[in-house]
């Protein structure tokens, strides 16, 4: 499926990946959820996916510049195994978004995304997991592998990602920092994916290609614009933002997968 090159819907489109880079330059992450989720109620599901490619690798460089020299070596070599093993998953799950159904996709987007906004919120208290588990398993090479290779598996098919990033947090990083390595992950991802959507043919066409690739600069100029405003706001109102935006997406989308609207 192609998209509308009407002036109104490209305005649409840059408003869209403007805000999702904002959230993402407040918060540090959600502008491939973002974007997606909001697309997908306006376009075919599975285009949203790889429409976003190419924005989230502008993203992400703007964001891994953030980093020193020294912590981008140091963040490189500790997760090096969940970069890797993210790659292998999103390249895999990559393969089948073309064979999703319209209604169904939309459905089970919304429905991670809600998933992901429950699992967020504070409102009511969620035991954390980390106490039961030992962080010297879960935080190991092999763990990072495992974790990479299934959040691969459903960012490559629906640019969810929030498993990565919920995974990330785990490490107490301080906020700049967890920023960084959420974007040397997905920068590295993304790079990658852009070239396996060439090759599998998933562009619809050179003219989606073209208005995805275009789309990066809103994209670019909307995180600049949240990366001012971080430090200006509370991690509750970054988080309270991000998640309102998200639970919104998600029920637009659970309503458009059965139909509802």
């Amino acid at each position: 499926m192609s998209i509308p090159l009407s002036p109104s819907f490209l305005f649409v489109i840059a408003v869209v990946v403007a805000l999702a880079g904002a959230v993402n330059g407040i918060a540090g992450f959600g502008f491939a959820v973002v974007a997606t989720m909001t697309l997908a109620t306006v376009i075919d599901p599975a285009t949203a996916v790889v429409f976003v490619i190419a924005p989230i690798v502008a993203v992400n460089l703007s964001l891994a510049a953030e980093l020193s020299t020294a912590d981008l070596r140091s963040c490189g070599r500790r997760f090096a195994p969940l970069l890797v093993a993210t790659t292998i998953g999103t390249v895999l799950g990559m393969t089948v978004i073309d064979r999703l159904p319209d209604a169904p996709l939309r459905l089970v987007l919304g429905v991670v995304t809600l998933a992901f906004v429950a699992t967020s919120q504070r409102l009511v208290p969620i035991p954390d997991r980390s106490t039961v588990v030992n962080s010297s398993v879960t935080d190991g090479p092999g763990a990072m592998a495992a974790v990479g290779v299934v959040s691969g598996l459903l960012f490559g098919a629906t640019n969810v990602g929030v498993q990565v990033v919920a995974y990330v947090r785990r490490f107490d990083l301080s906020h700049g920092l967890f920023v960084g390595v959420i974007a040397i992950v997905f920068l590295g991802v993304n790079s990658v994916r852009v070239a396996a959507a060439g090759v599998l043919g998933l562009y619809p066409n050179w003219t989606v290609a073209a208005v995805s690739v275009a789309a990066a600069l809103p994209a670019v100029v909307g995180v600049a614009v949240g990366s001012r405003l971080r430090s200006r706001t509370s991690e509750r109102v970054r988080r309270g933002v991000v998640l309102w935006l998200l639970f919104g997406v998600g029920v637009r989308l659970v309503l458009g997968g059965v139909g509802a609207v």
